[in-house]
């Protein structure tokens, strides 16, 4: 008998939607599939910022756990939540075709605020940073859950607008109309991507999911998720990085920032492709030898980041 992937995955729509088209695409290779809803710590607190929760894979912790533990053989995740190091016996088994890359905005009524004084509302110390190093004028306010919570929060507060990932709403086609891309943000190292990790020992089920990797959003990621482990952030550090494919070189744009949003170190270079499994390194450290050390810093001991 054929064995049965159980596939893992935290309980909100966006989460079951990734679970589901990856349960779709093994199915249609012929693999027998299960899908297992588990919640996970970081959408059950929903009152405190991620930082103060002490660890950097609050969403992949519980997934982990039940995998070592044996409850399923795979996880799908969004790219962006997952640690730089993996869990001793996790091994990532695949990274799909990426979706938007790009942070929106979601606004109520008109945009006239972002040229006077308003009020944004973001979890993310990324976007919050790059907020307000655009718009020093404006204030940020926490806002935490997934992406249905969070747009009924923005609803049901006095906020101007909400920062979101794009891919997330649109995948669950819950995008408003009154949105604007920020095509100026630098959005999170492997924003827009979804991975399938699986026990390093597990060879069956690490080779189905292997047959649904995307090799360009596989290198891309590597190079921003290399960047953003050699500044020894976790994703919750103020970290923006963005690799793309063109011809036969890479595009990088990469920035740490302040948690003001006063201080910005940005590199932007165009890499040749085949030097592309050591770049994320090289180009982190530019920006360490640039003053983005004083910042890592400076951020730990505002975050109590453990070096």
């Amino acid at each position: 008998m054929a064995k049965t992937i159980r596939i893992g995955t935290r309980d909100s729509e966006l989460a079951l939607w990734q679970a589901h088209t990856v349960e779709k695409q093994l199915n249609d290779l012929g693999y027998e599939t299960e899908v297992v809803a588990v919640k996970s710590q970081g959408d059950i607190i929903l009152d405190k910022p991620l930082y103060e929760l002490g660890i950097t894979g609050i969403f992949t912790k519980t997934l982990d756990i039940a995998m070592i533990n044996g409850q399923i053989d795979i996880a799908v995740h969004s790219m962006k939540d997952v640690p730089t190091a993996l869990p001793h016996g996790i091994s990532q088994a695949a990274v799909l075709q990426r979706a938007n890359v790009l942070d929106i905005l979601v606004y109520k009524d008109k945009l006239d605020f972002l040229s006077t004084t308003g009020t944004i509302a973001t979890g993310s110390l990324r976007r919050q940073a790059q907020w307000l190093h655009q718009y020093p004028n404006h204030s940020v306010v926490d806002l935490r859950g997934n992406v249905n919570t969070r747009l009924q929060k923005l609803h049901d507060n006095d906020w101007n607008g909400a920062v979101f990932a794009a891919a997330g709403l649109e995948r669950i086609n819950i995008k408003p109309e009154t949105f604007l891309d920020l095509e100026w943000m630098i959005p999170a190292p492997a924003q827009g991507a979804m991975v399938i990790v699986a026990m390093a020992e597990d060879e069956f089920c690490r080779e189905a999911a292997s047959e649904l990797n995307d090799i360009e959003t596989e290198v891309c990621t590597h190079i921003e998720r290399q960047f953003l482990k050699t500044l020894e952030g976790g994703c919750t550090a103020p970290i923006g990085a963005l690799a793309t494919i063109i011809e036969d070189d890479i595009l990088f744009k990469g920035a740490l920032l302040s948690l003001d949003g006063k201080e910005k170190i940005a590199v932007e270079k165009l890499i040749p492709l085949p030097e592309w499994k050591k770049s994320g390194f090289y180009l982190a450290q530019e920006i360490l030898n640039n003053g983005g050390m004083e910042i890592m810093q400076q951020l730990r001991r505002q975050l109590k980041i453990k070096s």
